[in-house]
């Protein structure tokens, strides 16, 4: 088979049931009852941003953006001012200043907004985080500057599909001044199994797609996740690395089921390794089929991204599934989302080591990528990137 491209990426989705941290959870609808509507509104407050540990959304978009020549530090100062006040409002199902459509401002859809600073920024602010800089251009990438880059980050997330593409407008508005859209990426995901209760979710190969995360709240989550030294703004924050995966669904789906199973190293029906019964059985690396042969072979996914395989280097993934329509051609896919306190130190080294041997490159290709530092969270009163930008 011919070598087509990309990552897939290491653990997952948010895991099944984590606990949203970041800031307190409040209800504002009393129509219904407490508990429900609190489980759905999540405060835009806290240490960190919490769109970070939130379960992946039902439905996000992502937009990248430049700034427009003439913004400087301080203008920059001024647009997280702004945002930071949006980001509250809404999270509140409150119009933001200046709101057009403020009916579209609806509470208790879990709705969050992270936002991120590009590699370029660090010209106008200085103290960039280390390891913050663009990826190089791996073997199977064939990226297209269309999904690539950027200096800022908005990411808003939601359960409601309106809320989302209502909130995206109002930043991209309020960013006007200083900086322009450069690329927009919308996805979903299901986090919910039939029983209604939390579940790791899918991608469209029908993967259950994020299984080995360490778990929010945890030791190995904050060593994981986030950063602990380097410039004093940064500490509490992460990096988010965004990779834009074309999944080629027709191939896919001319294998056999246990040929799809051996390319990822997981049974497709519960996301069991091939060595295992559930879940979040261990992957048992050595074990050896009736013929001799490894159970979970050498260039499976599985494997190759496995923290034992990576001097014990570990990332926090989450997805959204995408789908792009070009008239009658459609073309479908994962954008991955990877954070990681050190983006040379602990995501790089993992990436040249699937693209150098994943099987899944066969079906795959990534056309976009980016990276970001995402500032701590703040809090009432307080402003996104204070330290950096005050």
């Amino acid at each position: 088979m011919t070598t087509r491209r990309q990552f897939f990426g290491y653990a997952g989705a948010a895991a099944a049931g984590a606990a949203v941290s970041g800031g307190a959870v409040i209800a504002l609808d009393n129509d219904k009852p407490q508990e429900q509507a609190a489980a759905r509104l999540i405060s835009p407050y806290g240490e960190h941003q919490p769109g970070i540990t939130a379960p992946s959304p039902k439905h996000a978009e992502l937009v990248g953006l430049k700034l427009l020549p003439g913004t400087d530090r301080a203008a920059l100062g001024r647009l997280m001012r702004l945002w930071s006040n949006d980001i509250v409002a809404l999270a509140n199902g409150r119009p933001a200043p200046g709101d057009t459509a403020p009916e579209l401002a609806v509470a208790n859809v879990a709705l969050t907004t992270t936002v991120g600073f590009g590699p370029r920024i660090f010209e106008l602010t200085g103290r960039k985080p280390a390891g913050l800089d663009d990826l190089p251009v791996m073997k199977h990438d064939r990226l297209d500057p269309a999904w690539s880059g950027g200096d800022l980050l908005v990411m808003v997330g939601a359960d409601d599909a309106v809320s989302v593409v209502h909130a995206v407008r109002r930043l991209v508005a309020d960013a006007k001044p200083f900086a322009t859209p450069l690329w927009r990426q919308s996805g979903f995901w299901n986090g919910t199994g039939s029983d209604g209760q939390p579940v790791t979710g899918r991608n469209l190969f029908g993967q259950v797609d994020g299984t080995g995360n360490p778990a929010v709240g945890t030791p190995e989550f904050d060593t994981t996740v986030w950063s602990s030294d380097g410039p004093d703004w940064f500490r509490g924050g992460t990096t988010l690395v965004v990779r834009r995966i074309r999944m080629n669904l027709d191939t896919w789906d001319e294998l056999t089921r246990s040929e799809q199973e051996r390319a990822v190293g997981r049974k497709l029906s519960t996301g069991a390794p091939l060595t295992g019964t559930a879940e979040h059985d261990e992957l048992d690396l050595e074990a050896r089929d009736a013929d001799g042969r490894l159970m979970i072979a050498e260039n499976s996914h599985a494997r190759l991204s496995h923290h034992s395989e990576n001097d014990d280097r570990r990332i926090f993934r989450k997805g959204l599934n995408y789908v792009q329509d070009n008239g009658p051609d459609r073309e479908s896919g994962l954008i991955f989302l990877s954070h990681q306190a050190d983006v040379a130190g602990q995501f790089l080294p993992l990436l040249a080591r699937l693209d150098a041997a994943d099987a899944l490159n066969e079906w795959t290709t990534t056309i976009g990528s980016a990276v970001f530092a995402l500032p701590p969270g703040f809090q009432p009163g307080g402003w996104l990137a204070q330290k950096l930008l005050g």
